[in-house]
């Protein structure tokens, strides 16, 4: 990951090529995400019904099981409520299972007090040892009028967004935490909750320059003491005496200031962050840019659900690159 100041002779530079080494298998996982193949486990025909509340109040019809395979489908699909509940009842009708399917008023109350299941919770890639944990967080739209109201009418729109944190796995790719907040919230104080998330080891911790701070690093280290940390220092840090609980911090600093913050990106491995921007961009490629459900406890819903699918879609197919050797450029 270059830094800035290389921007003015950068097409001087070579661009990297890779080769995908299992384009077959790839290929095949691709075709995949876009297969209708649906089956239901008995499993799943027993718990289509809510359980019997032994509490006052109404009897619910559906589980969250219902609720999620129903939301689940409409935004694989990219289908609004009302098509998501057509999809799902022309399905069940197919495949012969007299199921009732949550209509779309059902759906859209529900969704603000869904739970996720311990299936869903599940990972799809277990982990041998320490992982390496990539964090970043991006900005997700809400329905709102927004830009059009300021092409339209020259009105400036105090439009709101969410923002979605993520945690990847840098070995598999898989996002192995997440967490929906509103705008005002900062990256670091989700950094605790990220990190209850994760049930393994972590070997390193790599995030960008917003991570920076003491309250990082003994986050970090409280999880797990042997970890290592690469998060680049502002560029007026400066080393502290006495320093206990950022050694590690004190370390980079200096290293910055000896050798240099490209020679420091290659040696800490930084530039691996690169790819929690890649699972940032296949979230709104994939799922969307844009939260479709209006109140907050039914967009992080939503981000749940949209967290699991790219999971899932990446469990059927991931490529393996390989970096390709370029060669030296002509010189005239």
């Amino acid at each position: 990951m270059p830094h800035k100041h290389n921007a003015a002779r950068r097409h001087h530079i070579g661009k990297m090529k890779f080769r995908v080494t299992n384009w077959a298998e790839y290929e095949a996982g691709l075709r995949r995400r876009g297969s209708l193949t649906l089956w239901v486990t008995p499993e799943a025909l027993i718990g289509w019904a809510a359980p019997r509340r032994k509490t006052r109040g109404g009897q619910p019809r559906y589980s969250d099981l219902a609720i999620e395979t129903t939301l689940m489908l409409g935004m694989v699909f990219g289908l609004r409520l009302r098509q998501s509940e057509g999809l799902l009842s022309s399905v069940l009708d197919m495949m012969g299972l007299g199921l009732p399917v949550p209509d779309h008023t059902t759906l859209s109350r529900r969704a603000r007090t869904w739970k996720p299941s311990a299936r869903s919770n599940d990972q799809q890639h277990v982990a041998d040892g320490p992982v390496h944990v990539l964090v970043d967080s991006t900005g997700l739209q809400i329905y709102g009028a927004g830009q059009w109201l300021e092409e339209k009418h020259g009105a400036k729109s105090r439009r709101g967004w969410r923002k979605l944190h993520l945690a990847v796995d840098a070995d598999s790719g898989e996002i192995i935490a997440h967490s929906l907040t509103n705008q005002e919230v900062g990256d670091t104080s989700q950094l605790e909750q990220l990190l209850d998330q994760i049930d393994e080891e972590i070997d390193q911790f790599t995030a960008d320059g917003a991570y920076d701070g003491t309250p990082t690093y003994d986050a970090v280290l409280l999880h797990s003491p042997g970890a290592r940390v690469a998060i680049p220092p502002r560029s007026n840090a400066v080393e502290r005496p006495n320093a206990q609980a950022c050694c590690q911090r004190d370390d980079h600093i200096a290293s910055m200031q000896i050798d240099g913050r490209l020679t420091w990106q290659t040696s800490t491995g930084y530039g691996k962050r690169a790819l929690v921007e890649t699972a940032m961009a296949r979230y709104k490629g994939v799922i969307g840019p844009r939260l479709r459900a209006r109140s907050f406890r039914a967009q992080q819903t939503e981000a749940t659900i949209g967290v699991t699918i790219l999971n899932r879609m990446l469990a059927c197919g991931r490529p393996k690159s390989v970096r390709c050797e370029t060669s030296a450029p002509a010189t005239k």
